[in-house]
């Protein structure tokens, strides 16, 4: 046995005993898609239109604010996409307009309304729409995938959907309290802190006495509970529009509970959260500060001085569960907007159990049909074809398992398909070397000759294979996916196996007859 026999040799046992380490146990090793281990899928819609109406609100309230600290008093009323600016004094005209154009004019356009002095039409800019909604969406990927990754659900598949630019496929594999989970990814988790002008109120009349029965502009009236201890009934507070810190101020948030031995979350502000809480706070000493969550008053603790920490907590009728999914919501961020469920399917793990089994069967059966074959018509050469095909399979394992990908049931249609190519691989092989033999060369030339000018044929077209597989990758969806990751690996693995360890195995053989030995069973 020659040593470039020996090196070629070593070199299969070495990639096979890495791929079977790679893969053992399968068990653990072997990650299942959500249609063989059970779980769910989702097709969640998100309202960019709330993404659009948010923008429009906070940014008509800030100019009104600023042009408020100029001493210039307007009144704003948002719509969709654009505000309505009434009431601009004409002495200060010029000052709005230049203000106006610095805050707000990248984002919409100033119009003059005809006939109305003093009123002007701030309309969204239609690359800002369309960037809007698609920044909505991915901000909403990202949150729930932070959302599903600390649920503990092992490799989620969470991704855009359809066509329609605002959908999202959410696939939880092993899922099994599905409740708890749509309602954890649903829940929009919009924290904000804003003080109270007025309140609680038994009703909505009773708190705005004051002002007529009309919520001043600045202000709006937000439902919550009585800060009457054993008091379960609703309560009124009237608050400032414009929040102290919001949720994207917050750095972390983790369930405990409070001297009364009652669940509630404690949250940690970041540093530019912790200047205008200590702000707003020093500056508002004996007033009372709400913390609204999803636009319901949790609690309202009066301030007795200047809060210079970066520590708050948020208490409330909670059970130990709310809080930890609370604390969880509050850690991924809040959605950009509201979620609305299209589909949901429920995939038992017996539907995946049967999956699996019936793609080992197929498989199995497939390669014992193609053994028959190839020992039928090749002769011992079907034996060579045989090993080369197992060890294909045994590698594909190793590199999915290495790198992370998921089995799902279109890979195993990805594996029957990687069977049929490199039985595809060995038959163009031993064709070829039937020519040769038939051109009355030696075993060992023929051999040599067939390996060779078959090569580059099946390069190409496994490069061509490969290139396909890629674009099913890029642009299919989960099952197109799936398929795609096995065919991409198989064929990698079948270019291995069909020309190193298929034309090892003959030289091995051939290295027992004499040097002239003109026959081969093929």
């Amino acid at each position: 046995m020659s040593n470039t026999l020996k090196w070629k040799l070593a070199a299969i046992v070495l990639v096979t005993g890495i791929a079977i380490w790679l893969f053992t146990p399968p068990g653990e090793k072997v990650r299942l898609g959500l249609d063989l281990q059970g779980g769910v899928h989702f097709v969640l819609a998100v309202e960019t239109d709330d993404a659009l109406r948010l923008e429009t609100e906070t940014v008509s309230e800030q100019l009104r604010q600023t042009l408020a600290d100029e001493a210039i008093t307007v009144t704003t009323a948002p719509a969709l996409t654009e505000f309505v600016v009434t009431g601009v004094p004409p002495e200060q005209d010029r000052q709005f307009r230049v203000t106006a154009d610095a805050m707000v004019g990248p984002l919409f356009d100033r119009e003059s309304t005809a006939g109305e002095s003093g009123t002007y039409l701030f309309r969204m800019r239609p690359n800002v729409v369309v960037q809007t909604r698609a920044d909505a969406v991915t901000q909403a990927i990202q949150t729930i995938e932070r959302r599903v990754n600390e649920l503990g659900v092992a490799e989620p598949n969470i991704a855009p959907y359809g066509s329609a630019g605002n959908q999202i496929m959410v696939e939880l594999p092993g899922l099994r309290d599905v409740a708890r989970a749509k309602e954890i990814i649903q829940s929009t988790a919009i924290l904000e802190l804003k003080l109270v002008e007025s309140g609680p109120a038994p009703d909505q009349q009773t708190l705005l006495q004051p002002y007529a029965g009309v919520v001043p502009t600045e202000m709006e009236v937000v439902q919550g509970v009585s800060d009457i201890p054993g008091d379960t009934s609703r309560a009124f507070y009237l608050v400032r529009r414009i929040s102290i810190v919001t949720g994207r101020d917050l750095r972390n948030a983790r369930p405990s509970i409070d001297e009364f031995n009652q669940p509630m979350v404690n949250f940690t502000l970041n540093s530019e959260g912790v200047a205008k809480f200590s702000r707003a706070t020093s500056e508002n000493v004996g007033r009372r500060l709400a913390i609204v969550l999803d636009g319901q008053v949790m609690s309202a603790p009066t301030i007795e001085g200047a809060i210079t920490g970066s520590d708050a907590r948020i208490t409330g009728r909670f059970t130990q569960q709310e809080v930890s999914d609370l604390s969880l919501i509050l850690r991924s961020g809040a959605l950009p907007a509201s979620l609305t469920y299209l589909e949901q399917r429920e995939v038992g793990p017996s539907l995946g159990a049967d999956s699996i089994r019936a793609g080992i069967v197929s498989s199995l059966t497939g390669l014992a049909l193609v053994t028959l074959f190839m020992l039928f018509y090749y002769r011992l050469s079907g034996i060579n074809a045989l090993v080369s095909v197992g060890l294909n399979l045994v590698i594909l394992l190793g590199f999915m398992s290495y790198l992370g990908a998921v089995m799902t049931l279109p890979g195993i249609a990805g594996f029957i398909l990687t069977i049929g190519m490199g039985v595809d691989s060995n038959v163009l092989i031993f064709e070829r070397i039937r020519e040769e033999l038939g051109n009355r060369k030696s075993a060992r030339q023929a051999v040599a000759a067939g390996f060779d000018r078959v090569f580059v044929t099946i390069v190409d077209t496994h490069v061509s294979s490969l290139i396909a597989a890629a674009f099913l990758f890029q642009f299919g969806t989960g099952p197109i996916r799936g398929f795609a990751t096995t065919l991409f690996f198989g064929l990698i693995a079948n270019v291995f196996t069909a020309v190193l360890v298929s034309r090892t195995l003959f030289e091995l053989i051939l290295s027992r007859k004499p040097a002239g030995a003109t026959q081969v069973s093929i």
